[in-house]
């Protein structure tokens, strides 16, 4: 073969990839997503028109800066504020709707017969694959899909099944030392006048990562609450790049941005390694118990590999790594959260502050220390914690996208269409739970949760639904009720004249500006 010719081929070769490659980049950019809008504008949904690569993000974004420059009244619902965007979309084009995240729709499910279909079919409605930067914080059993999360979830249940709760001796003793020493603290604030005024949040917060700490690592707890600290400053960088649409191998460019991450991201898998090699040693030795829930999970492990007779069954180090960050951010992000609001919603109504006090002391006395039984007594505890988490549950929605084309109800739903479950949206929805449905009610709970909801069961799960019911729930209510009833022993609470009711989305639902009480 001349030169020449080899040349034509080579040139042919590129302009082939090119050609390819543009076609990808195009239909990617424009020609499904119109294909997609087309799809759905026949069956009766509504929405704004696809916008070039960004669709909705800009609007979205606006929106939300908007709304945390604005705080709202107290009586006011959490909804509009927190996730202004799709309230503006409801409010706009009705329930039947969806929006736009970049080159993909996002379908609105507010159905409960659909949303059970939704939670239930979870081989067809998969998680939506995480952004790496986000992955790079918080990768998990939540993340991941397929055979990888049956078999993590094999793996974790032990760690977090109720009954294994109750049988481990020292895990509520362990909570209830971090409890007791936030009353430490406070009472050395309150103790020169009687009271004091303090944002509660931050101590709350500490609370939760020192008692995850202590439950999920042991000894090694203060190695592992810097695990939190470092995961606190992540966050602020992912919800950084979160405002704008996420670009295959945007993360690898050396951006301050990028760079910081990455660093935080090392400092934190080194400590995990750290804390991980140090346990694994020390129940080889037998110098170490499985109390502790990063003990449960190595242990279950170590006994399917011996079952199975295989070193390949289980998880790798990377995956007990990307757990234990999930557990951690998880575990004490959603219990402090419940927390702050269950006490600021106990200022705002002081009959019910007065109800769960006079419980806590019936039940516990007024320094008795709660164990598993009587903490499932405090019935007027457990109405208002339901009633906190249906009007300020921890994840405002919960999205799942079909990687192949299929069926919802009637409804045909193209490959790569996004469902998005509005949490929030449902929790406040005067269809489903009446007329008060924006007031804080616990009478609607103190039959349970079926009777609350009318019997329509897809109407309240703060904690997901279905096969992928939050492993973690269980423990989080019990930690929740521990600490909740160890403050109501020792303190009262009243707002201050300088708290700022303003409900924001910062990766959970929380106070913008802290929790000011006295």
């Amino acid at each position: 073969m001349d030169t020449i010719g080899l040349k034509n081929i080579v040139v042919s070769l590129i302009l082939a990839l090119f050609v390819g490659w543009t076609w990808r980049v195009l239909n990617w950019v424009w020609v499904k997503p119109r294909k997609m809008e087309k799809c759905l504008r026949q069956q009766g949904f509504h929405g704004n028109s696809y916008r070039f690569l960004s669709g909705d993000n800009k609007e979205n974004s606006e929106m939300v800066k908007n709304a945390l420059l604005k705080p709202i009244n107290l009586s006011d619902d959490a909804v509009a504020r927190a996730i202004p965007f799709i309230h503006h979309t409801v409010e706009k084009y009705g329930k039947n709707s969806f929006m736009w995240f970049g080159p993909a729709p996002r379908l609105l499910v507010t159905d409960p017969e659909l949303i059970k279909e939704v939670m239930n079919k979870n081989n067809i409605f998969k998680k939506i694959k995480q952004n790496p930067i986000v992955r790079m914080f918080s990768h998990g059993l939540a993340s991941i899909d397929g055979d990888q999360w049956a078999q993590h979830k094999k793996l974790l249940a032990p760690a977090f099944h109720l009954h294994k709760l109750k049988n481990i001796a020292l895990m509520l003793p362990v909570m209830y030392i971090s409890c007791t020493e936030l009353v430490s603290k406070w009472e050395e604030k309150v103790e020169k006048n009687g009271w004091c005024e303090l944002d509660i949040a931050p101590y709350l917060h500490t609370l939760t990562s020192d008692v995850i700490s202590r439950t999920s690592f042991g000894s090694s707890y203060k190695e592992g609450s810097r695990v939190f600290e470092i995961q606190r400053q992540q966050i602020e960088l992912v919800m950084k790049s979160l405002q704008s649409v996420y670009i295959s191998g945007w993360r690898f460019l050396p951006t301050k941005n990028n760079r910081k991450m990455n660093e935080l991201n090392e400092m934190i898998q080194s400590s995990l390694k750290n804390i991980i090699s140090k346990k694994t040693k020390a129940m080889q030795a037998r110098e170490s118990s499985s109390d502790d829930l990063l003990g449960i999970l190595l242990e279950s492990i170590s006994s399917d590999q011996l079952q199975n007779g295989s070193r390949n069954v289980g998880m790798s180090l990377d995956d007990v790594i990307g757990e234990c960050k999930f557990f951690y951010f998880a575990g004490q992000e959603t219990t402090s959260n419940i927390l702050v609001w269950t006490i600021i919603l106990l200022v705002v109504h002081p009959n019910w502050q007065i109800r769960a006090r006079e419980e806590v002391l019936q039940v516990l006395g007024n320094h008795g220390k709660p164990d598993f039984d009587n903490l499932n007594h405090l019935k007027i505890v457990t109405m208002i914690l339901h009633e906190v988490l249906r009007l300020y549950p921890p994840a405002h929605t919960l999205n799942r996208k079909v990687y192949e084309d299929t069926t919802l109800g009637g409804l045909k739903l193209p490959v790569g269409t996004e469902v998005a479950v509005p949490l929030l949206l449902l929790h406040y929805d005067q269809n489903l739970w009446g007329e008060d449905a924006k007031e804080f009610d616990t009478e609607r709970f103190a039959q349970g949760v079926s009777k609350a909801t009318k019997s329509i069961q897809a109407a309240y799960f703060p904690f997901g639904w279905g096969p992928r019911l939050c492993l973690g729930h269980d423990f989080a209510m019990l930690e929740t009720k521990l600490a909740l009833a160890t403050i109501l022993q020792h303190f009262s609470f009243e707002l201050s004249a300088s708290y700022t009711h303003a409900p924001a989305t910062l990766i959970t639902l929380q106070p913008q500006h802290g929790d000011n009480l006295q």
